[in-house]
């Protein structure tokens, strides 16, 4: 039983016929509270744009049974998958009024909150998995994790969202002259819209959730995004060349309202933070065993994948990290990249 809605209960008995509405506003403040406390059981909810079989909701799924297990049943993390409780800017608007508790986003979707996350979004930051690995686990991610706690959100971790490429209806993309005259769909980041500027296409930011009708529609030609998203968005039923330029690696970070963070105990804290960092692991063999299925699939459904020349793509986009050379604070995490071992 929850305690917090019976003690309401009397409340509103208490206020009468004429405190009916204040009464209905204390209870839907409540329905939507993204940190339930029973008398010995917390309940955090979790939210996110994914389907059930994306190895990211299948990590997530992992670090929710490892806080049940940590807390001894003392907390349980309810997930919300594939936008049940909105898009992913509409989760983090939710997460920073402490309507919901944990999200997981791209850090494209990060930029609106902190400009430090534009770095994840440059065009071949990462020269390999390996880079970004040891960028993202040591000092440089720590510090991004925690760049937005003035904006009420804390990051736990990043996951792997592998590398992104072009996927278009009617040609593939084998070379940046390709992309002239092309509607692509972004992310909404001004990171992935100066990219497909600088190589010469025109950038259309559109919800995720909304991508499939506008490419069935031909409101865009062709978007951008990893294998597994690819697959498990159904867009190769439509996109029928895919080209693995590897642009960018943008990563996917969980996040957790800095609200709900405050109210937890030490011990809260520690295990939802271990329950978090021991999923990056199970993530990242997820997701390198997903990418080989979806590629594998998508052809079986008569998608053809190129390997285009990456270093042709490469050389358009230098005027890219020109622009941030009089911006000391994110100039200063690109040099720190580029020397990461």
């Amino acid at each position: 039983m929850n305690y917090d809605s019976v003690e309401m209960g009397i409340t509103i008995l208490k206020l009468g016929q004429a405190g009916k509405y204040t009464a209905i506003v204390f209870l839907f403040m409540a329905l939507l509270s993204g940190c339930k406390e029973l008398r010995d059981k917390r309940y955090l909810k979790l939210a996110h744009t994914l389907p059930p079989d994306h190895p990211v909701h299948e990590a997530m799924v992992f670090m929710a049974e490892r806080c049940s297990e940590l807390s001894k049943g003392k907390m349980e993390i309810e997930i919300y998958p594939s936008e049940q409780l909105g898009s992913e800017q509409q989760c983090v608007e939710l997460l920073q009024i402490g309507s919901l508790a944990i999200t997981k986003v791209s850090a494209a979707v990060m930029e609106s909150f902190t400009e430090d996350y534009k770095v994840l979004g440059l065009p071949y930051i990462f020269r390999d998995s390996a880079h970004a690995v040891n960028v993202l686990d040591g000092e440089i991610g720590r510090e991004l994790l925690l760049s937005t706690e003035n904006r009420y959100i804390r990051g736990l971790c990043f996951y792997d969202a592998g590398s992104r490429s072009f996927y278009t209806i009617d040609k593939p993309i084998l070379n940046p002259s390709d992309l002239e005259g092309m509607k692509i769909r972004v992310m909404k980041s001004k990171t992935a819209m100066d990219m497909v500027k600088a190589l010469g296409g025109s950038p259309t930011p559109i919800s995720y959730g909304e991508l499939y009708t506008a490419l069935q529609s031909g409101v865009v030609d062709g978007a951008e995004n990893n294998p597994p998203s690819f697959y498990t968005s159904h867009h190769y039923e439509v996109c029928k060349h895919y080209a693995l330029d590897e642009h960018t690696a943008v990563p996917d970070v969980l996040i957790i309202s800095q609200h709900i963070w405050n109210k937890l105990s030490d011990q809260e804290k520690s295990w939802i933070q271990q329950a978090a960092t021991e999923s990056v692991a199970l993530e990242r063999k997820l997701w390198s065993e997903s990418v080989k299925k979806s590629l594998a699939e998508v052809q079986k459904a008569g998608v053809t994948v190129y390997y285009p020349d990456k270093s042709l793509f490469a050389e358009k986009v230098d005027e890219v990290y020109d622009s941030y050379k009089d911006q000391e604070r994110l100039y200063s995490y690109i040099k720190r990249i580029q020397a990461a071992q």
